[in-house]
């Protein structure tokens, strides 16, 4: 059990349900929009998404370890270090989290190829790119997570918004429609921001290790306003998919998830602590999961009622 623990720990298994709402969001839209569900394959699809997300977590801590970041981040007293911390403190060698690495990824290429069988070859199309986006998010020679040009938010916003609800979709249906990127806008944005937020906890040491984030690019007030205006885009596109049909009415009450969140905005200045950018990763974690959860019980209720 202490093994079992301790893996999820370094996994960060803790933020799981930012890849398994999106998911059960595209298998609610399926069963909406055809009257069609699939347990084993939405089962499977789980599983996999769980898995690549846990790979995700574990590459780029491997990669900002031999890149020097966490080594950065540990001598700058500003910092609050957001890695799993098992390989700065020598919980476990390099070679040990390499493995439990490539073990989540191989678990998530037998649900890939698997889902692909059953579903259609196209499903791998959705799982290459996701797998793409996770290793290249740090890894060399692309390592667009440091370019600072937005590549990272938009690898996100596809990570866990548009390839997990589309995919989910897919697995279920055969299909996509476009309506169903539009149900995946409000939770990619939402879960963008988590990823967002979390880089002003680290930014100096970020800067100093060349780790180009928006937040260095922009400056620390510039990236804070930007940061608003994703708030207000991801519930914009939340009444635009009810506008134009993709969600029922009653989506929007998904919108008093935003007030608890803009909330956490007040009395922030300009240039503020580390410690002071904690609540926006909670509160971007907390909106993305109630929002997500209640546009899937406005498809289901949609269903059952139509």
């Amino acid at each position: 059990m202490e093994q079992v623990r301790l893996f999820l720990r370094a996994s960060r298994f803790y933020v799981i349900p930012v890849i398994l709402v999106p998911v059960l969001l595209g298998a609610a839209s399926a069963y909406k929009t055809t009257g069609e569900f699939h347990p084993l394959l939405l089962l499977i699809t789980l599983i996999g998404a769980a898995a690549a997300h846990l790979f995700s977590n574990m590459v780029n801590d491997l990669w900002d370890f031999r890149n020097g970041v966490d080594d950065t981040a540990k001598e700058t007293a500003s910092a609050i270090s957001t890695n799993s911390g098992f390989l700065t403190q020598g919980i476990y060698s390099e070679k040990k989290f390499a493995f439990y690495t490539w073990a989540m990824f191989y678990i998530a290429l037998v649900s890939g190829i698997w889902l692909a069988a059953v579903s259609g070859i196209e499903v791998l199309l959705f799982a290459v790119a996701g797998a793409l986006i996770a290793y290249f998010y740090v890894a060399p020679p692309i390592k667009f997570g440091y370019r600072g040009k937005g590549y990272s938010e938009i690898g996100i916003f596809l990570a866990f918004g548009a390839i997990p609800v589309m995919g989910s979709y897919f697995v279920q249906t055969g299909g996509v429609t476009w309506d169903t990127f539009l149900i995946s806008c409000p939770i990619g944005i939402l879960t963008t921001l988590i990823l967002f937020n979390h880089h002003f906890l680290h930014w100096r040491a970020d800067e100093k290790a060349g780790k180009r984030t928006l937040v260095v690019v922009w400056g620390e007030s510039r990236a804070l306003r930007f940061s608003l205006i994703l708030v207000y885009s991801a519930y914009i596109t939340l009444l635009i998919g009810v506008l134009l049909g993709a969600l029922p009415w009653y989506a929007l009450a998904a919108m008093i998830t935003a007030v608890p969140f803009l909330n956490k905005y007040k009395g922030l200045q300009p240039v503020n602590p580390s410690e002071a950018y904690l609540p926006l990763m909670k509160g971007a974690l907390d909106a993305a999961m109630q929002c997500g959860a209640i546009m899937m019980a406005a498809l289901l209720i949609q269903a059952w009622l139509s």
